[in-house]
């Protein structure tokens, strides 16, 4: 590969990278969460999607340009849980243990991700910007500064269930990354059907009864009720990084795959 890759090239690379990366850092001792194949998605930065995430998420969503001025390509990742982690937290009001902790090693394998594909890119001439996996939000508003999830929605990576989440081809259980640079990308389509059974007009309501707090409703998501809770679970697993985690929501029907295809 020469100093600056052709489209495809960086496209290929990067999903290298993400393969590669999280298979070698799973083989150590050091960490306990097991994931599944991951996928990649990238949308063009100067997608009007973007701009209109300041109405749909909040205000102060920062946009592509605000990462990197002159970006041209966002790279969304999502890295999918294994789906025992899954099943064993169907139960009970509390996130399982191994749940809290794969919530602190995916988002610290996130990180890792973006800053050795960002200084990777560097040396190829290519620039390179990212937000935290986690807690890049406002304390205040718990709105965020950049989701993630919702860029992987205009990568096309999936579509937005009932849980607020995004169910992708691997699920909704699992965590996103992604990366802004300045190398233009060709874009991954958008699907053009409703992944979420709800939203396709049949009786699910799955997440909604898995909800511990009943801060999940028809109606839409108390983020503030949802937030009291994940604090809840950090104190429960004191001895723990921050683990503001729950997850209940993400163990239904979309946990793993489209959902209709099989059951989890």
């Amino acid at each position: 590969m020469g100093n600056v890759p052709k489209e495809i090239d960086i496209y290929r690379w990067a999903m290298d990278q993400v393969k590669q990366k999280t298979s070698a850092k799973l083989t150590g001792d050091h960490l306990q969460t097991k994931f599944r194949e991951p996928l990649l998605g990238v949308a063009d930065a100067k997608d009007p999607l973007f701009a209109r995430l300041k109405e749909v998420v909040d205000a102060g969503h920062l946009l592509p340009q605000d990462l990197l001025a002159d970006a041209k390509s966002v790279l969304v990742f999502f890295l999918p849980f294994d789906l025992e982690l899954m099943r064993e937290n169907r139960f009970g009001k509390m996130a399982t243990r191994e749940w809290a902790v794969a919530y602190i090693e995916a988002n610290a394998l996130i990180n890792t991700l973006c800053q050795e594909m960002r200084d990777e890119l560097g040396k190829m001439g290519i620039k390179a910007a990212f937000q935290p996996a986690t807690h890049n939000f406002d304390p205040v508003t718990l709105c965020s500064f950049w989701s993630h999830k919702h860029a992987a929605f205009i990568a096309g990576l999936g579509t937005f269930g009932l849980h607020h989440m995004l169910i992708t081809p691997a699920g909704c259980g699992g965590r996103f990354g992604s990366l802004v640079l300045n190398a233009k990308l060709a874009v991954t389509p958008r699907p053009l059907v409703e992944y979420c059974l709800h939203r396709q007009g049949k009786n699910c309501r799955i997440c909604l009864d898995r909800c511990p707090t009943r801060a999940l409703s028809d109606t839409g998501l108390d983020k503030q009720a949802c937030y009291d809770h994940l604090l809840e679970v950090d104190r429960h697993y004191s001895d723990l990084a921050t683990c503001d985690v729950c997850g209940k929501c993400a163990t239904g029907p979309c946990a793993a795959r489209i959902p209709g295809l099989n059951q989890l």
